[in-house]
């Protein structure tokens, strides 16, 4: 029964049939469809009119009257339905990663039409909804300083220009200063890449766009292949490394863990297994294992590889030198420790 759901998820579903009634509802038809009174149903259509929604009673023959969203009063100068506005509006708060880019600054103008058509009233409301959601912010980038170079980049890749980039790799202790093809952007936990072809190494790489300090569009023009496509490309990639392998992974997971793991979809070619102790057995085709390791591994001891060896074998030598570091850590401590106490005798 919606009774029991908060009032803002019951009034949220009742401008969602609003809108879905393109001609409307009687309070009676209205209270039916939501199995809620019809005093519940009045009460939510004052809270909308005083909030300043588009939202009309209108007198039909014999004086039946019923309620629909004035689309014409709201829609001047967009294409959205009512809930479709509200609903873009409310999910602004998740594109602030992208702060500064021209995806921002392209949303920014959308919202501000949305504001426009709402008020001041029904945007105060809405931040009630907006108060249900929050998003976590760990690891995630800031490019309101990049603005300019994305633009660039993504001219690049819509007019199929060469770009001359200066990058500084993890590895590399200087930046430096090539050609690349750009093809696309992918955004990953938080970070936008690049994906090119590199012609001085003759393979499509990746960047992550955090590194890439400067960026210049080039005259020269390049051919793209017709038949990439960016979701093929990913197709055996757990995240952004790509590699032209073909690895089965096998891992079991602990029955501590196994829900987690089930809820989420974290590979195309997935296949997930429940065990008669509740263990979870997941496999997963890929063409490469940098990615998949780091995940393993945050797991603990409750994720154990079980093919490919190489994996195992991988992961057995992180473990070992993680063991190394904090044993030494504990033996400094302790030293210090006894160095401190004997210093009190």
């Amino acid at each position: 029964m919606l009774t029991e759901a908060s009032p803002l998820v019951r009034q949220w579903i009742l401008l969602r049939t609003l809108c879905a009634w393109h001609y409307g509802g009687t309070v009676k038809e209205l209270a039916a469809e939501m199995s809620v009174s019809e005093k519940t149903v009045r009460r939510d259509l004052e809270t909308f009119q005083t909030a300043g929604f588009p939202v009309i009673e209108t007198v039909e023959q014999f004086g039946r009257k019923k309620w629909r969203i004035d689309a014409g009063r709201f829609q001047a100068g967009m294409c959205f339905a009512f809930d479709e506005a509200i609903a873009l509006y409310l999910g602004r708060r998740f594109l602030e990663p992208l702060a500064g880019t021209l995806f921002w600054e392209a949303a920014q103008r959308a919202f501000r039409k949305i504001r426009a058509s709402l008020g001041k009233d029904a945007l105060r409301y809405l931040d009630q909804f907006a108060a249900m959601f929050h998003q976590t912010m760990v690891g995630v980038s800031d490019y309101s300083k990049k603005a300019d170079l994305i633009d660039d980049l993504m001219v690049g890749i819509e007019d199929r220009r060469a770009v001359f980039i200066t990058y500084q790799s993890l590895q590399a202790t200087e930046p430096v200063t090539y050609d690349i093809y750009p093809y696309g952007l992918t955004y990953h936990r938080g970070s936008l890449y690049l994906v090119g072809y590199a012609p001085q190494h003759e393979e499509i790489r990746h960047w992550k766009v955090d590194r890439i300090e400067d960026a210049k569009l080039e005259e020269l023009r390049f051919n793209r292949p017709e038949d990439f496509d960016l979701g093929a490309h990913f197709a055996k990639s757990f995240g952004v490394f790509h590699g032209d392998g073909a690895i089965h992974v096998k891992v079991r997971f602990s029955p501590t863990v196994a829900r987690y793991v089930q809820e989420s979809a974290w590979h195309a070619s997935q296949k997930l297994t429940k065990e008669k102790d509740g263990s979870l057995l997941a496999e997963f085709d890929l063409g490469d294992t940098e990615e998949i390791m780091r995940w393993i591994l945050s797991f603990g001891r409750h994720a154990e590889v079980v093919e490919p060896r190489e994996l195992r074998e991988g992961i057995s030598y992180e473990i070992q030198a993680l063991t190394t570091v904090y044993d030494q850590c504990v033996s400094h401590g302790r030293k210090a420790l006894d160095k401190d106490k004997a210093g009190h005798e």
